[in-house]
């Protein structure tokens, strides 16, 4: 069977040619006559993958040496917990509810101290991105809480909040890689592999390095302190090892490809060819306000849950696979991260319109 095109928004699709590079390399890691799976986390051979996987995503973002770059375990919702229970000092913090994700991690923190929601797009079930020019930042905010990319709602911030001395935290798991960034507006700057940098298990934290201390919320465990993995570079624990070398791959391939300059003008092209269909089309509609849609997450409809329903199976047929939005809204949405290939945005929108045609 062929290769379908796979449009899930996580774990998502990889760079045919980091796979290739990993099936080649499965049995026999650099002559070491074993697989990186199998290997001691201790080794001279991980640590040599450990730290070029660093330095390449140190050198693909232009991360300063003020910030650490954490390879860590327990996804997401671990890091809903480790950032209140490592900032939370002054017992609160400030939160802008934008999705699924932001609703969960300030859950999260509420165990932990005073939640504001100072900004929220749930009135329209979050289609929109909130003017950040008109947050109220509080003044005792420990740290500003934001998701940047929404993966379920394809919402994205273009802007950042000023947040001035607080320190910004941002999940930017589902756009991850996805266009240059300064690191220096963030604080914390962390995402989940799975979704556009490489497979489940990894979540890698870029902190910058004063809030790295010890002086942690009474009880956190030692392993939900940013400081334990800090000071063992990423290798307090036996790390996900299998998993950061094929985000290691990933890296370099993106580096081969011209950098996050390049796949953001490619991103660009690829949301475009998608954006304009919908755009023009009497069938399918997009949900997003216009100037706050993602370039990686594209949810859309056809105001009727049985038309969904039949072109997502004529769709999966056709081997455009994963294409059912999520439960909590419905509807499609094509997830169009760094790996899927213009030609996949292509077919996929020459399908839709063969489709309208039909009808």
């Amino acid at each position: 069977m062929s290769r379908v095109y796979n449009f899930s928004a996580g774990p998502a699709v990889l760079p045919e040619e980091v796979l290739r590079t990993a099936a080649e390399e499965m049995l026999d890691y650099h002559g070491s006559g074993m697989s990186v799976m199998e290997m001691s986390h201790r080794s001279k051979v991980f640590e040599d993958i450990l730290q070029t996987a660093k330095q390449d995503l140190r050198e693909l973002v232009g991360i300063p040496e003020n910030y650490k770059i954490l390879f860590l375990q327990g996804g997401g919702n671990t890091q809903f917990a480790m950032v209140p229970m490592n900032l939370m000092r002054k017992g609160q913090a400030d939160y802008i509810l934008t999705g699924q994700w932001a609703k969960k991690a300030a859950k999260e923190a509420e165990m932990y101290g005073k939640v504001n929601i100072i900004g929220s797009s749930a009135d329209k079930t979050f289609t929109y991105i909130p003017d950040v020019k008109q947050l109220q930042i509080s003044p005792d905010a420990d740290y500003v809480y934001i998701c940047q990319n929404n993966t379920i709602y394809g919402t994205v911030y273009h802007e950042l909040p000023e947040t001035g001395d607080i320190p910004l935290v941002a999940d930017v798991s589902s756009m991850l890689l996805s266009e240059p960034v300064d690191i220096t507006k963030y604080g914390i700057w962390w995402g989940g592999a799975q979704k556009n940098v490489g497979p489940a298990g990894v979540a890698i934290v870029v902190i910058r390095e004063d809030l790295i201390r010890e002086d942690v919320l009474p009880g956190t465990p030692t392993m939900l302190r940013y400081k334990t993995h800090a000071d063992a570079d990423s290798l307090y624990n036996t790390p996900p090892c299998w998993g950061i070398y094929v985000c290691g791959l990933v890296f370099k391939w993106l580096k081969a490809m011209g950098g996050l300059e390049e796949m953001q003008r490619r991103n660009q092209r690829k949301a475009k060819l998608l954006y304009d269909f919908l755009d023009s089309s009497a069938v399918f509609k997009g949900t997003v306000r216009r100037e706050d849609r993602s370039l990686m997450n594209v949810p859309f409809v056809t105001g009727d849950e049985a038309l969904d329903k039949k072109f997502i199976a004529e769709a999966t047929a056709a081997g455009f696979v994963n294409l059912k939005g999520h439960r909590t809204v419905g509807g499609m949405r094509a997830s169009i991260y760094n790996a899927m290939p213009e030609q996949g945005v292509k077919d996929l929108v020459d399908f839709m319109a063969e489709f309208e045609k039909k009808l």
